[in-house]
């Protein structure tokens, strides 16, 4: 027997593979395809106080290994979340983790304070770094002192485990994970979207409406995977890595590099298999070379060269 877990302060998870927010909906989509409480935890559809209609289309546009997008957030708020989506997922047999956004930091607030009042829900992803909306989001994550300013809110208000997300788009991520460490986050995840475009040159356009969007994928996995290592590296907290992981070899990278865990996106658009499919390699790599523990295992290129 191999144990998995990892633990966020004292919220256990069996494994590390979780899902990224934005590509795996709410969970039930994927019921067909998979055991979503096999996972070491869900992170959920990113939610915001009020209903959002997200950005006009086209809001997707394939690149090579990778693709862009700038959906905007679209979801339906929190009332209906709380209404409609919470009663569907409180018999997972696994962590769910909410993904909160906002325009103000008043935003982030009184999500974090109806949030606390649903058990189920014992961690929050705190989305400062989203690049593809227009108002909030990208501005906490890219302003250190924006980062720290909301981060220490939702802190002051917020009992259960805060896990930051951290945006690419700056010129060093590192200082935006001190300050939010420092500010009180149990945990960081990194990266979000890098910040891309495309051109359509037949129609001579933008392939997207906003322009711009955020890339994911293959293509930015050493981007992703580098920026884990300097931030593993440079705080005491956990890290969660993502970023182009498409299979149990590239969720192992993240691990020796110094991720506790990692998140699974772009690769369940291609296969809805792809976080057990990965899980379970991960298992099988570790028994083929002798680890008992996957402890063993996070962090080992820092120890060993």
């Amino acid at each position: 027997m191999v144990n998995l877990g990892f633990s966020i302060g004292d919220l256990h998870f069996k494994n590390p593979v979780l899902t990224a927010s934005g590509t795996f909906g709410n969970g039930s989509e994927f019921d067909d395809f998979l055991d979503v409480s096999r996972l070491g935890g869900i992170v959920l559809k990113g939610t915001t106080l009020e209903p959002r209609e997200g950005n006009h289309y086209p809001r997707m546009a394939e690149t090579p290994s990778g693709m862009l997008n700038s959906v905007g957030l679209q979801n339906k708020g929190i009332d209906y979340f709380e209404k409609s989506i919470y009663p569907r997922i409180i018999n997972y047999e696994t962590n769910v983790i909410m993904n909160i956004n906002g325009s103000y930091i008043e935003d982030y607030i009184a999500l974090a304070e109806r949030i606390n009042k649903l058990e189920k829900i014992q961690a929050i992803e705190l989305n400062i770094s989203c690049p593809n909306v227009k108002m909030g989001g990208m501005a906490f994550g890219t302003n250190l002192q924006s980062a720290m300013e909301v981060t220490r809110e939702v802190r002051s208000v917020y009992s259960g485990k805060l896990i930051v997300k951290l945006s690419p788009n700056v010129t060093n991520i590192v200082d935006f994970a001190r300050v939010v460490e420092d500010e009180g986050a149990d945990c960081v995840s990194l990266i979000n979207t890098l910040l891309g475009m495309a051109i359509d040159v037949g129609n001579m356009k933008p392939s997207l409406s906003t322009v711009t969007g955020g890339l994911s994928g293959p293509a930015i996995k050493p981007v992703a995977l580098r920026m884990v290592w300097q931030v593993a590296n440079a705080v005491k907290i956990p890290v969660i890595g993502i970023g182009g992981i498409m299979s149990a070899s590239d969720a192992l990278e993240f691990l020796l590099a110094g991720a506790c865990a990692v998140q699974i996106g772009t690769a369940s658009f291609i296969d809805p298999q792809a976080s057990v499919k990965i899980l379970d390699g991960i298992e099988n790599f570790l028994v083929k070379n002798g680890f008992s523990d996957i402890k063993e295992i996070v962090g080992y290129i820092n120890r060993n060269n």
